[in-house]
């Protein structure tokens, strides 16, 4: 017994840092790839869209909304998105406005016109649905390197292509999830899936990305997104076109007095 205790230590000391090297690794390699994910994506400056939202609920039955999006690049900071409900009649005018950042709580305003004033959505309530949506408001903010911690761990066909996987774990206060896992192709560096964990670490919902394009010969976008709610059994599709990487956006576009004018 004395022998084998003298091995266990011996083991022990021998692959404790060993492990410690390896998750070191791990955590370096998973920046890695997110960081270059995001200088992909980098450099488009300003990009307008329109999007049709697809809700359906466990029963299969649907509503649609139809909304327009406009977003701008930031240098320092996370950048910035304006969101316009146009149809149908009772969400048209309401409109959102996010300024993205890193650690730092996001800023988001909602106006609602039926009330004709500007709500400040807390950053204690980002977890929570966005307009009847399977999307929070956290996850409609621009995703920031500095707001996740990140794990590589491994690599993996996904459909016709191959993958990376890694994990992030949100640094930001008020999370509605305790760690995701992304899927990103090894060549281009796009998202294909995102798995949500809640605050009990049970799988909620899943992200998928399908039907790429890219645009101006550097920046890939996705037409389709569907998020699935597994533990509501509801869904939300996001039908993207008339991206626009042309029009010119500057600061001006994107303040509150924004949510308030006629689209």
């Amino acid at each position: 017994m004395k022998y084998v205790c003298i091995l266990l230590t011996v083991l022990t000391t021998v692959l404790a840092p060993l492990a410690s090297t390896q998750a070191q690794d791990a955590e370096e390699r998973g920046l890695e790839i997110a960081t270059a994910a995001d200088r992909r994506d980098s450099g488009w400056r300003f990009q307008s869209s329109d999007m049709e939202m697809i809700l359906r609920n466990r029963a299969g039955k649907e509503s649609r909304r139809k909304i327009s999006t406009r977003q701008l690049e930031m240098t320092g900071d996370g950048d910035k998105t304006l969101s316009l409900f146009h149809e149908p009649r009772d969400v048209g005018g309401t409109a959102m406005l996010t300024f993205s950042h890193g650690l730092k709580p996001d800023d988001q305003w909602l106006y609602l016109p039926a009330l004709k004033r500007i709500k400040r959505i807390s950053s204690r309530n980002r977890s929570g649905p966005f307009m009847g949506s399977e999307f929070a408001f956290e996850d409609l903010s621009s995703q920031e390197l500095d707001k996740y911690r990140y794990r590589f761990l491994r690599k993996e066909a996904c459909g016709s292509l191959q993958c990376y996987v890694i994990q992030r774990v949100p640094q930001y206060k008020n999370s509605g999830y305790t760690r995701q896992i992304v899927w990103l192709d090894q060549k281009e560096y796009r998202t294909m899936r995102i798995e949500y964990y809640d605050r009990k670490d049970v799988l909620l919902k899943t992200l998928t990305f399908v039907d790429y394009a890219e645009y101006q010969g550097n920046f890939w976008r996705a037409d389709r997104m569907e998020m699935i709610n597994h533990q509501t059994g509801k869904s939300t599709i996001l039908l993207w076109h008339n991206y626009d990487f042309e029009t010119p956006l500057n600061s001006g576009d994107f303040n509150k007095s924004a949510l308030k004018r006629k689209q």
